[in-house]
């Protein structure tokens, strides 16, 4: 029952940016980063593929995957603030998209180091974009309403996936869905 609660909950905060359209919430750094990740398909499958691969890992590579993320992830904003340039910055988060739902596809399991290089890489250009999108927000509380979102949305993928049977079927079903995001991540790259 637990998952239906987190799933409700990560619904009714996605749900939460349309409260934040109106005039005079650009103040709400913490509460305009937290919405961020959820306003995107491209972030939103990025952030959620991490959790679903990362819940097929063996050992350490469960937490050091999504942790890993959420590290360079603030790197990146911290790049975008220094003001240096990260190239090709949209393509590399519709990228990262396609190659997550590939290695949830393929059932895929490499080794830590390139897991955590491959994670930790696309990660860097949706902090990037994050922080290149946040406007007059102080950036502090808008990366820390970011990344709090990113591990939220790390969780909900990590605990689909841990909450299905190892079935033969929920193998099937999970890497149909790993299709799907790299489906969707191919759209993206072509547009």
């Amino acid at each position: 029952m637990k998952i239906h609660r987190l799933m409700a909950t990560a619904t009714l905060a996605a749900a939460s940016g349309a409260a934040l359209a109106h005039p005079g919430h650009e103040t709400a750094s913490f509460a305009t980063g937290f919405a961020h990740p959820f306003g995107g398909v491209d972030h939103l499958l990025a952030m959620f593929a991490v959790g679903l691969y990362a819940a097929r890992q063996p050992g350490a590579a469960r937490w050091a995957l999504p942790a890993g993320f959420v590290a360079a992830m603030l790197a990146g904003a911290g790049v975008s603030a220094a003001g240096l340039v990260l190239p090709a910055v949209e393509s590399g988060i519709a990228l990262s998209v396609l190659v997550f739902g590939l290695l949830i596809a393929f059932a895929a399991r490499l080794p830590l180091p390139a897991s955590l290089s491959l994670v930790a890489g696309f990660a860097l250009f949706h902090g990037f974009a994050h922080h290149a999108e946040m406007g007059g927000a102080a950036l502090v509380t808008y990366a820390a309403g970011f990344a709090l979102a990113t591990a939220a949305l790390h969780g909900c993928g990590y605990l689909l996936a841990r909450w299905m049977p190892e079935s033969t079927l929920a193998q099937g079903v999970k890497r149909a869905a790993g299709a799907c995001i790299a489906g969707v991540g191919v759209v993206l790259l072509g547009t």
